[in-house]
C-alpha cells in the first residue's frame, strides 16, 4: 500500500492546482479536491490542516490582520491559558489570559471560561501579527468588551472605511436614526443592538453595495428618513 505524504504545512500559501497531499490518509475539505491519489488546491489561499482534513481558504477579498486593528471575534476554542478566536480571516487569533485580566489569575483554581466561553462574541484589538501569521489579541483597550445580544452581519472588509465614514460621520448617522449601538470591526464584522436592528442592517448592506457611487451620504440620509419611523421591520 502506497504511503501517504503531506506536502505542505498549516498556514502555507498555495495556488490553484498545487498538490497538498498524496495517498488516502488525508481528506479534502473546502477549497481543495481529490484527483486520483492526490489532493490539490482550488484557490490561491491559505492551507488549514485539522486532523486528517485539508482545506484552503481563499485570500482574494479576505481580511488580512494588522496590529492595532479593532476586530469583532468569536471564541471558537478554549485552552488552559488562552482562547482561540475566529476573526473572519484565513488565520485564527489567540487571546491570552494576561491580555484579559489585570490581576494575577490562579489557573489551578480558575476556569477561564468564566471570562469568555465558546461562542461568545468580543470586540478586541490586534496586539501583534508575526511573520508566520500568529495573531495575538488584547482586551486592554477602552472599547474592548464582550458583546451581549444584538445581531452580526458580514461586509467586505475593504468597504469598512466607507461604512464608518469620515471621522465616523456615517456610522454616527446610522446610530442616531436607528437607535442602535453599532460597532464595526476592521475585519468586516458589524455588531448592532437597539431599537431598529433590521433597518440598521439594511442600510449597512446598502452602503457596502453602493460604496463606489457618488452621493452615498445623501442617499443613506434619505433612506433612513424614509424608514426610521418603521419599528420592528423585518429583513
Amino acid at each position: 500500500m502506497e504511503e501517504s505524504k503531506l506536502l505542505i504545512e498549516d498556514k502555507n500559501i498555495v495556488t490553484p492546482g498545487d498538490i497538498l497531499a498524496e495517498g488516502l490518509d488525508y481528506l479534502p475539505s473546502s477549497g481543495c479536491y481529490r484527483t486520483g491519489n492526490i489532493i490539490k488546491s482550488k484557490y490561491f489561499g491559505v492551507v488549514r490542516i485539522k486532523n486528517r482534513y485539508l482545506s484552503v481558504i481563499p485570500l482574494a477579498g479576505a481580511y488580512m490582520p494588522k496590529s492595532g486593528d479593532g476586530v469583532i471575534a468569536k471564541i471558537s476554542d478554549i485552552q488552559t491559558t488562552f482562547w482561540i478566536c475566529d476573526i473572519n480571516s484565513p488565520y485564527d487569533a489567540i487571546l491570552q489570559i494576561g491580555e484579559v485580566a489585570e490581576e494575577y489569575i490562579d489557573l489551578t483554581r480558575t476556569d477561564i471560561s468564566s471570562f469568555f466561553d465558546i461562542g461568545d462574541i468580543i470586540y478586541a484589538k490586534i496586539l501583534n501579527v508575526t511573520k508566520s501569521k500568529n495573531i495575538l489579541l488584547t482586551m486592554k483597550d477602552y472599547r474592548a468588551r464582550k458583546l451581549i445580544g444584538g445581531r452580526l452581519i458580514k461586509v467586505t472588509p475593504s468597504k469598512v472605511p466607507r461604512i464608518i465614514g469620515k471621522e465616523g460621520s456615517m456610522i454616527e448617522l446610522i446610530k442616531n436614526k436607528t437607535g442602535c449601538q453599532i460597532i464595526v470591526g476592521q475585519n468586516g464584522i458589524v455588531w448592532f443592538k437597539g431599537q431598529n436592528e433590521a433597518l440598521a442592517a439594511k442600510v449597512i448592506l446598502m452602503i457596502e453595495k453602493e460604496a463606489h457611487i457618488p452621493g452615498l451620504t445623501d442617499r443613506v440620509n434619505a433612506f433612513l428618513d424614509k424608514f426610521s419611523n418603521i419599528k420592528g421591520e423585518k429583513l
